[in-house]
């Protein structure tokens, strides 16, 4: 598996990282023998970064990888996870939870470090605190080994952009912002992380199944149209005898600015896919195709978190 750097911060990330929601159920019910080969395999093909939170399954994912990640040597993969969100309705990104909640993570996963920790979702509270409160709690974390690398996690660009005019951090982790509908990140936020030096790791590359076959979730916002587009360009994509995941996936991982691109599935013939599709060359006729039914929107999400962020 090819490696990117993670920014300046020392750590080198496969281009595809496991993304642990799906152990946690957030797509639906996991079988349990499954989801625990499904990082088994991951760690195989060379995937050996994984990203998980406290808030998937609300604690689920992080059991769930601690019971699959017994015995494997702790220097073999690398552990992302968040803190801050815990449930659909519950943030606490007080000084005082960060230590509790990093804490309650090292015991679930079953180690003495997290090698990123990243503050998931600050768009859903006033981002003064996540400066002043939450970002210096957590380089004590750092400074005293429990954490290698420190970042945050958002949707609009507004609030990566107003955070980091305020602090200072090893990395971001945006989501369904550098896709084959929405290239966001790319276009607005890159070249400042690029020039700071700062870490990008991108995290939803099928757009929460936008850019697959698969039913799409109930709580997916985005406008009917851009999911009238993702129809039309599936179809397109099939009737040329190619999985629309599989264009979105090699589009995700090529750049090279990006460290990583995290995906998910508690299935594991998912990750074997997966690890076939990038290691095959994308078709460049095809990709324009798609990005031309995509062009009337492009670009075109939805509102994350309180108004004031977006």
């Amino acid at each position: 598996m090819k490696t990117r750097p993670l920014g300046s911060t020392g750590l080198h990330l496969p281009i595809l990282s496991y993304g642990a929601s799906s152990l946690g159920q957030e797509f639906g019910p996991v079988q349990l023998e499954k989801a625990l080969e499904s990082v088994r395999v991951a760690l195989d093909s060379g995937i050996n970064l994984i990203d998980t939170s406290p808030y998937y399954g609300r604690g689920m994912s992080e059991v769930l990888l601690g019971i699959a990640l017994r015995n494997v040597p702790r220097d073999s993969y690398l552990l992302c996870s968040k803190m801050g969100r815990y449930s659909e309705r519950h943030f606490d990104f007080s000084a005082k939870r960060v230590e509790e909640s990093v804490h309650v993570s090292l015991h679930r996963l079953g180690t003495d470090h997290l090698d990123i920790l990243l503050l998931h979702d600050v768009e859903f509270v006033p981002l003064h605190q996540i400066w002043e409160e939450t970002i210096p709690a957590a380089m004590k974390l750092k400074a005293e080994g429990k954490v290698r690398a420190l970042g945050f996690s958002c949707y609009p660009m507004k609030c990566f952009h107003r955070v980091l005019d305020h602090a200072e951090v090893d990395c971001i982790l945006s989501y369904n912002n550098y896709t084959l509908q929405n290239t966001s990140m790319a276009d607005d936020l890159m070249p400042r992380l690029l020039e700071k030096g700062i870490g990008v790791m991108s995290a939803g590359p099928f757009s929460a199944r936008l850019l697959t076959n698969q039913p799409l979730p109930d709580w997916l916002m985005e406008p009917e149209e851009v999911k009238a587009a993702a129809r039309v360009a599936a179809k397109h994509c099939a009737d040329r005898g190619v999985d629309i995941a599989q264009l979105a996936l090699q589009f995700a991982v090529e750049n090279e600015a990006i460290a990583t691109t995290v995906a998910g599935s508690a299935n594991p013939e998912n990750i074997r896919r997966w690890v076939d599709w990038i290691g095959q060359p994308i078709d460049r006729v095809l990709l324009e195709e798609v990005r031309e039914i995509f062009r009337p929107v492009m670009n075109i999400g939805h509102v994350s978190g309180l108004a004031e962020n977006n």
